[in-house]
């Protein structure tokens, strides 16, 4: 009787394995939900409803054509880079992730499998998100689903840049770090209010931030009127981020603290 013989698994499906065990994971995380969920609908809501903060728009449903996009940029961001840089900054410290190290998937492997979990998490965001637009009055004029490869890209842009910060700094130092990039970015980085609103100088500099790069093109993709220009442009700034990203995670990504 011939010995059974066990195929090695592909790096593809090494990739999915862990993809699936990262969306679990994250979605089992009340924390995670709270910031990746809970915090843009409420935002979404109170700035939709109110005028607390001054968007330069005229009506609810202008609000809304300036909101919807840039809270569903904000909910990338939560995921894929604060969210993320987090678990993997504690995981490290735990050594939790020093046992990957051991195994067939690479660094880059790891980069994949993340990305593919928040896109998985971003699923469930994007739902609820949507769907609260729809109920206080929000109606896209553009093409939702030209917005799913800026969102893809955005995704890998913000994994990348978490992972990097993950990689290289100590888990208190990612917290830290982490959260205060996520409210700097949500304050000035064009996600509430459009870089378009902001003056020179500072509207150069924020153009250049990923957070605006992709709430400025979602806002492109849902419009009626997209300028393939802007939408360009911004695409071209998250692909120079997810490249640099990828780059520091290739090169100095440490499995253990």
């Amino acid at each position: 009787m011939s010995p059974t013989r066990v195929r090695a698994a592909s790096p593809g499906g090494i990739v999915r394995a862990q993809a699936g065990l990262e969306w679990r994971l994250m979605m089992a995380n009340g924390e995670q939900i709270l910031l990746t969920l809970i915090i843009p609908v409420v935002l979404l809501v109170g700035l939709g409803l109110t005028e607390f903060v001054d968007l330069g728009a005229d009506s609810r449903s202008e609000r809304l054509e300036i909101l919807v996009p840039g809270i569903t940029a904000l909910a990338v961001m939560s995921s894929a880079f604060t969210a993320l840089a987090i678990a993997t900054g504690f995981d490290r410290r735990s050594e939790a992730i020093k046992f990957l190290g051991t195994t067939p998937l690479s660094r880059t492997g790891l980069l994949y499998a993340k990305a593919l979990a928040v896109l998985g998490v971003l699923v469930v965001q994007l739902v609820v998100i949507l769907g609260v637009g729809l109920l206080i009055g929000w109606r896209p004029g553009g093409s939702v689903w030209l917005s799913l490869p800026l969102i893809a890209l955005g995704t890998l842009a913000f994994a990348s840049l978490g992972l990097a910060m993950a990689g290289t700094l100590r888990a208190e130092a990612t917290l830290a770090a982490a959260n205060a990039v996520y409210v700097l970015l949500l304050l000035g980085g064009g996600v509430i209010i459009p870089s378009s609103s902001i003056p020179e100088p500072w509207q150069t500099l924020i153009e250049a931030l990923p957070s605006a790069a992709l709430a400025e093109g979602l806002r492109q993709t849902m419009s009626a009127q997209t300028d393939f220009a802007i939408l360009g442009a911004g695409a071209m700034v998250l692909v120079i981020w997810a490249l640099l990203g990828s780059f520091v995670v290739r090169r100095w990504f440490r499995w253990t603290s």
